[in-house]
């Protein structure tokens, strides 16, 4: 299958793969982000010649650095939409959010896409009511379609308490709610993540469309039991290389899974990511599927 045969979307990028890396030096200069260069993305940092302190430079090496740059990476390699969010976590370490791009800079990049880019809103459970009301405006105010959070990192799992009040309101504004589950590559704690927490939630909120990111590595099999059992549980594969995947997870894909499984990058190089995913062996049918069509059915494009 031709890389441009089959129009793809991205349905977990990031706001950084669209932005200069020098406006993301205060996110990648927080502790955990320095810590998980040095682990999890060591390998860039040797290619590169990087210090530790030095991590904020990797974004020019996975990013694209600007809106345009990365329209025409879409253009070249097929990719219809992207979906990048706020990106609202919890520095443990420091005490204060990660992320939390505003709204006007989101918008800002949305409309520098003309409609290629869709955004998602943020959580923060430990703000609750000002959170609230500010995914109430993006939806309403800036057409955001759903929202990312990432319950982990402030220590939470996904049936906590307070993460309930996101959950209604998705519900009450008829968006899906995205969710990081699975181990933390930050220095964070990762039990939190486990995918079966969101069992209860799904249970709890039948007619809330929820979507576990970041596979549930590694608790790959309760991932794929959650979104196996309920209608309307999803799971998207960004944050890890296609051609690194389980072997179970790429046979739930080309099986049982193929109507509930959605293509994502989590920034890490919409070339790099769609290529691999061209070179599973899955069905041709079922490729189509994760690449574009269950998103459409999802997000309701």
């Amino acid at each position: 299958m031709d890389l441009k045969e089959v129009q793809a979307i991205d349905t977990m990028c990031r706001a950084a793969y669209c932005m200069p890396p020098e406006e993301l030096r205060e996110m990648y200069d927080l502790y955990e982000f320095r810590v998980m260069f040095v682990t999890t993305f060591g390998g860039v940092m040797k290619k590169m010649g990087l210090k530790p302190e030095e991590a904020w430079k990797a974004a020019a090496f996975m990013n694209k650095g600007s809106v345009e740059a990365a329209i025409q990476e879409m253009d070249e390699i097929g990719v219809e939409y992207i979906f990048i969010d706020q990106m609202k976590g919890w520095s443990r370490r420091e005490n204060k959010l990660w992320g939390d791009f505003s709204l006007e800079t989101m918008a800002e990049l949305i409309d520098k896409s003309n409609g290629r880019i869709k955004g998602g809103a943020g959580y923060n459970p430990f703000r609750i009511k000002e959170s609230l009301e500010e995914i109430e405006r993006a939806v309403k105010d800036f057409g955001f379609i759903y929202v990312w959070a990432h319950p982990i990192t402030f220590g939470l799992a996904p049936n906590d308490k307070k993460m309930y009040p996101l959950y209604g309101k998705c519900l009450d504004l008829g968006i899906p709610c995205s969710m990081q589950v699975g181990h933390s590559a930050e220095p964070l704690p990762s039990e939190p993540g486990r995918p079966m927490y969101a069992d209860e939630v799904a249970l709890d909120f039948p007619d809330l469309t929820l979507i576990l990111t970041h596979t549930g590595w590694p608790w790959i099999n309760e991932w794929m039991s959650v979104v196996w059992k309920h209608p309307n549980v999803y799971g998207n594969i960004g944050a890890y290389f296609p051609k690194a995947l389980d072997p179970s997870l790429v046979q739930f894909m080309d099986g049982r899974g193929r109507d509930k499984v959605l293509w994502a990058t989590n920034g890490f190089g919409l070339t790099r990511c769609k290529t691999e995913f061209l070179e599973l062996p899955i069905k041709d049918e079922n490729k189509k599927k994760i690449l574009r069509e269950n998103a459409l059915k999802v997000f309701k494009l």
